[in-house]
């Protein structure tokens, strides 16, 4: 059966060539297959650009990739009805405001003859050239920053709480603010300092909770509101603030 399934998604590939396009709807929209050894399964993605881009894991093919592609077609029709998201809304301009430690700051970009500077609160970042959209500049330095910053926290509430931790990474989730593996390695967002101090700490209280429970069961939530009295203020901020995850 699946293999008669499989037959047929392929069939609607052209034979003779790789496929350069997937039909979606009444929408012919380019492919790209993208090959990542450390990728575990398929992972389709429709950029912005509407190219359906799909990731191969190290044990997968091009003709798996495109039945993988095809059986997402509904998923992806409904990608294309989306509005399309307005490009200035994701830039960060002169003037924009940005949460910095849990405070809205402006973007100020100042320019002179020896180049161009992006300041914020006590922050100032060097542009290699003038940039009418500040983000990436800005949030390389963020994620620097954060780098600099989070696994030293990290480790000193670890040593309050007496919890071990084998180590601790900074990276860029956009589903979540941490993560701790059974291992012990806890990764932590960058965007942790565009939050309050409070709410930095509480997410790494609340990762290290997970050495002592692998799970959000009533006896780990004891453990996280003994470790952390204000964990409820924290998670509403949490809540109202998610979208910086996006």
């Amino acid at each position: 059966m699946q293999l008669d399934l499989f037959s047929r998604l392929l069939s609607r590939v052209r034979p003779n060539a790789p496929a350069t396009s997937l039909r979606v709807g009444e929408a012919e929209l380019p492919i790209e297959i993208v090959r990542n050894p450390k990728a575990r399964r398929y992972i389709l993605r429709l950029t912005p650009e509407r190219v359906v881009r799909v990731t191969v894991p190290r044990a997968g093919n091009r003709a798996e990739a495109f039945a993988f592609a095809l059986r997402q077609t509904a998923w992806l029709e409904k990608q294309l009805a989306k509005p399309p998201r307005s490009r200035h809304a994701t830039e960060w301009q002169h003037g924009t405001e940005i949460l910095f430690r849990g405070e809205r700051v402006a973007l100020q970009l100042d320019t002179h003859v020896s180049g161009c500077v992006v300041k914020f609160a006590d922050q100032a970042v060097a542009l290699r050239q003038t940039a009418t959209n500040l983000r990436p500049a800005v949030e390389r330095h963020l994620w620097r920053l954060a780098a600099k910053e989070l696994p030293p926290r990290l480790l000193e509430l670890a040593a309050s709480l007496q919890v071990t931790v084998q180590r601790v990474t900074v990276r860029n989730q956009r589903s979540r603010w941490g993560s701790c593996s059974r291992a012990g390695t806890i990764s932590l967002n960058w965007r942790l300092v565009q939050t309050p101090d409070f709410v930095r700490d509480y997410i790494c209280v609340h990762e290290l909770m997970h050495r002592r429970e692998m799970n959000h069961s009533v006896r780990y939530w004891r453990h996280v509101a003994e470790a952390f009295l204000r964990w409820e203020e924290a998670e509403r901020w949490l809540k109202a603030n998610g979208g910086l995850l996006r």
